[in-house]
């Protein structure tokens, strides 16, 4: 693999200028647009769509679909999201490169953190800066950039951009396995860690909400009549916490219980909330069954158990097409100089999606930052211009055939 030409051709583009790929991403970040914060993520969608505009595709709202939450009390709703964007170039073209970010953050309207600021050692501070609408600048940079390359009408390309991220994807999953699905090749624009050492391996992870039913009484006068919810929750809640430890890998976190009332009176309601991290499928498998050994049997007399939810995001591993694309990946930061890297995550994020789909993709190659969802938010200014000239180069790399996707995307589904 070597630059050609035509690469420093795109690699000059005005649309890979640092300046550029900053200023645009901060005026996104200084608009709130926390995950439920409609307004925000309205507003924002509106700039997006107002940017991408420079590219020769079709910008379309996609609506995405609703699903079903568990409040304090016990009742069930159903929530619906904000519309996710689609920009599609090329769709008949051999050659289908996904490319996915989320326009959504972790801050409340409310907020205190609200502005970015230029910190004393040059990095940005802000809401989103890094996660990720920074990411989503670079993407846009680098699919600017790329459509200056003579050969590019062999990759046809569909970003997408979500609004619930940061809640798990519930209304965009759909989206983003229909994609996964038809694409060879995915680009994933979460940021990429301190030292730039993109995520390789990833966990997948579960989000559960088991609702306990039982009867009030009164505590004092009554308490034998009554199924306290409460007791029986914090039983429950210790079984699942002793599911830590007997699988490798495998981790279950009880993070909140709900309910109860008066100190007088036997609590007929509660809920309990936790999250798993699996290593692999069959660790996926095992924990399912043991949350539901658990949680088909009251622990007391009286009490009615409801589980909702389950496994968000399938495992993401290190198998032949992932390490063949990584390979690759590294072979075009060689060329222009910048040592790429990879580790495991416990964290997991759009690309554990695509990679269910049967996509092979790289999922952080947003900016360098740190300190995400708090407000020591970061990012570093020159990693824009980089991130963003190493995503251009890729995809003159799939459109010379440097970079294989075809191969790519057969090792993927060989593993499916």
């Amino acid at each position: 693999m070597k630059l050609d030409p035509h690469d420093h051709t795109v690699l000059g583009s005005p649309a890979l200028h640092s300046d550029i790929l900053i200023q645009r991403a901060v005026g996104w970040a200084n608009i709130n647009s926390g995950s439920r914060n409609t307004a925000g993520l309205l507003a924002v969608l509106a700039a997006l769509e107002d940017a991408f505009s420079v590219l020769p595709a079709t910008i379309e709202r996609v609506q995405t679909s609703t699903s079903s939450s568990v409040a304090a009390d016990g009742s069930v709703s159903v929530d619906t999201y904000a519309p996710a964007l689609k920009i599609t170039c090329r769709p008949d073209a051999p050659l289908q490169v996904i490319l996915t970010g989320h326009y959504d953050t972790v801050f409340a309207e409310n907020s205190l953190f609200q502005r970015v600021v230029t910190r004393d050692d040059g990095a940005l501070n802000g809401p989103g800066i890094a996660d990720m609408k920074g990411g989503i600048s670079v993407m846009l940079g680098a699919l600017e950039g790329f459509e200056a390359h003579p050969l590019k009408d062999r990759v046809g390309w569909t970003a997408l951009l979500s609004p619930d991220e940061e809640i798990g994807s519930p209304g965009s999953a759909p989206l983003l396995a229909e994609l996964g699905a038809r694409g060879h090749i995915g680009l994933t624009y979460e940021p990429a860690m301190a030292d730039g050492t993109l995520a390789g391996e990833r966990k997948g992870s579960g989000n559960y909400h088991l609702i306990v039913h039982g009867k009030a009484a009164h505590a004092g006068r009554a308490f034998h009549e009554g199924a306290n919810a409460i007791a029986g929750a914090g039983m429950i809640a210790a079984k699942l916490h002793g599911l830590n430890g007997q699988r490798a890998g495998v981790t279950v976190n009880v993070s909140k219980i709900d309910g109860g009332g008066p100190l007088n009176v036997v609590a007929d309601n509660a809920v309990v909330r936790f999250n798993v991290r699996v290593p692999d499928a069959q660790s996926a498998s095992w924990v399912a069954d043991a949350i539901d050994d658990i949680c088909k049997t009251p622990p007391l007399e009286g009490l009615h158990l409801h589980l909702h939810g389950g496994m968000t995001r399938a495992p993401k591993p290190m198998d032949a097409s992932q390490t063949a694309l990584f390979g690759a990946v590294k072979n075009v930061g060689d060329l222009l100089g910048q040592v790429i890297r990879w580790q495991s995550s416990g964290g997991v994020c759009e690309g554990n999606n695509l990679h269910a789909a049967g996509l092979p993709n790289v999922d952080t190659l947003g900016v360098i930052g740190g300190d995400i969802h708090s407000d020591q938010e970061y990012a570093w200014p020159d990693s824009f211009g980089e991130r963003a000239r190493l995503s251009a180069l890729i995809l003159c790399k799939i459109a010379s055939g440097e970079i294989d996707a075809h191969k790519l995307k057969q090792l993927r589904l060989e593993t499916l």
